[in-house]
């Protein structure tokens, strides 16, 4: 889901903690960047179950680990190389799937707004808004003139 709904590598998700997630009335966020995303159902659920029932591969039993994945080593996380291979496992291929997922949160969202939420740089955020060809000038005007549901 990570990779391929919020478009995050390997390396970022594998340095995921428990404190990146938020519940607060119902509702799931995940801080991927400077602003908390809202992770919609089902998804909601399955970001939860892993915060609860987390564990390593070095041991059977769950750890008091901070890690959203835990690594093989007690007190490290999944290393990027190891949550790469997972995903190619199953089929997905991390390049291709990344860059789907950029393309089309580029045409839904502004550059400085996909930038703070999935906390890539602002230049990459404006080179994948230009390769999709977004207009963001009506967005930015609907937000000055208040309207907040945009």
């Amino acid at each position: 889901m990570l990779l391929l709904l919020h478009a995050q590598w390997p390396a970022a998700i594998s340095r995921l903690t428990i404190d990146h997630i938020e519940e607060t009335d119902g509702s799931v966020r995940i801080r991927l960047g400077a602003v908390p995303v809202e992770v919609p159902a089902p998804d909601a659920d399955l970001v939860l179950q892993q915060v609860e029932v987390r564990r390593s591969h070095a041991v059977l039993a769950r750890t008091d680990s901070p890690w959203l994945f835990p690594g093989g080593r007690p007190g490290c996380p999944i290393s990027a190389w190891a949550m790469g291979e997972r995903l190619r496992k199953l089929g997905i291929r991390l390049a291709e799937a990344r860059s789907t997922a950029l393309f089309q949160l580029a045409t839904e969202l502004p550059a400085a707004v996909l930038a703070r939420t999935l906390g890539i740089d602002i230049t990459v955020a404006v080179t994948w808004q230009r390769a999709t060809a977004g207009d963001w000038g009506a967005y930015a005007a609907e937000v000055s003139r208040g309207h907040h549901d945009v």
